[in-house]
């Protein structure tokens, strides 16, 4: 093996370690989101969620911004916008699914739509090649989630109605999709904890205006419990600081299609949580979508044959 094949086997190990470290941070983000759905409204979790992670990146981040600020401002319109679609808009719209959506519906939706959508987004626009492999395993990976979701019962998919919540969460698949390859583009002399610092609090603030649109949609009010402060801040160190570095990370190492396929494990890794933390039973239907989802995950990521000349 060439010293070339070793480094590329390196940024491999590297990209899935980060990657799946991302995956199983956002799992636990949907254990803990949920217990705040009926206290604490879309917005102010996006907002109090972002704002911390702000918070938190700011000693690390602030001299290097200060002294990539002028190209910050050359790229502020990609900034803003990646900013916009990946933080104000994708966790919201999660959120605001959350309250009107059966879990069944979330679950599929959210897990297995955003990497099917970012698989041909990157076809399109990145020009990344999807193989008969890389379709084979996303299938796979699909069918894994479903039989997870229906616990084993396809006739279940019959009792699916997509309703306004479902909307929202389909939205917000798809715009973690375009955030995932947004992320590809991103210049590369920008700092990739300045990236992260500038679009988490770019994002936190393009969420206060959201805050006079949200009565629109859904009426509630906020309330405060004492372990509200502990799971905020798991949301914003754990489901977002940490999480978002490694996923960015992750990205350009495996390819926006192969780091989006990955996504499909956050069922996987919910349902191992929900067992420790929750104390739920884990049957014969959870090991086998597991098995399903993660031989989908090793076929998508198999190595192309070289044509021999």
């Amino acid at each position: 093996m060439n010293v070339t094949s070793q480094m590329s086997n390196k940024k491999v190990v590297v990209g899935f370690s980060v990657a799946i470290l991302a995956v199983v941070l956002w799992s636990g983000n949907f254990i803990v989101a949920r217990g705040l759905a009926k206290s604490i409204p879309p917005v102010q979790l996006s907002l109090l969620r972002w704002s911390t992670a702000s918070i938190l990146l700011l000693p690390f981040a602030f001299s290097k911004t200060k002294q990539q600020w002028n190209l910050i401002i050359q790229h502020r319109r990609y900034l803003l916008g990646t900013a916009f679609i990946g933080i104000s808009l994708f966790n919201t719209l999660l959120y605001f699914g959350g309250h009107y959506t059966q879990a069944i519906n979330l679950a599929i939706i959210g897990t297995s739509a955003s990497p099917v959508f970012s698989t041909f987004l990157a076809a399109i626009f990145l020009k990344e090649k999807i193989g008969i492999a890389r379709i084979t395993g996303m299938l796979l990976c699909l069918w894994g989630v479903l039989f997870l979701m229906t616990k084993g019962n396809w006739q279940h998919l019959q009792l699916l109605k997509f309703s306004t919540g479902d909307i929202w969460v389909f939205l917000s698949a798809f715009l973690f999709a375009v955030y995932t390859i947004m992320v590809k583009k991103k210049p590369a002399p920008i700092d990739a904890t300045v990236f992260l610092f500038i679009i988490i609090t770019a994002g936190t603030l393009l969420l206060i205006p959201l805050l006079w649109i949200q009565p629109f949609f859904l009426q509630q009010k906020m309330i405060w419990t004492p372990n509200t402060s502990w799971i905020i801040l798991y949301l914003g160190l754990g489901a977002s600081v940490l999480a978002y570095l490694c996923w960015n990370k992750a990205i350009p190492l495996l390819g926006a299609a192969r780091t989006a396929l990955l996504g499909n494990l956050i069922p996987v890794f919910s349902t191992v949580e929900a067992v420790i933390f929750l104390g739920e039973a884990f049957s014969n239907i959870h090991l086998i979508s597991s098995i399903i989802i993660i031989t989908g995950l090793i076929i998508a990521n198999l190595p192309k044959r070289k044509k021999e000349i």
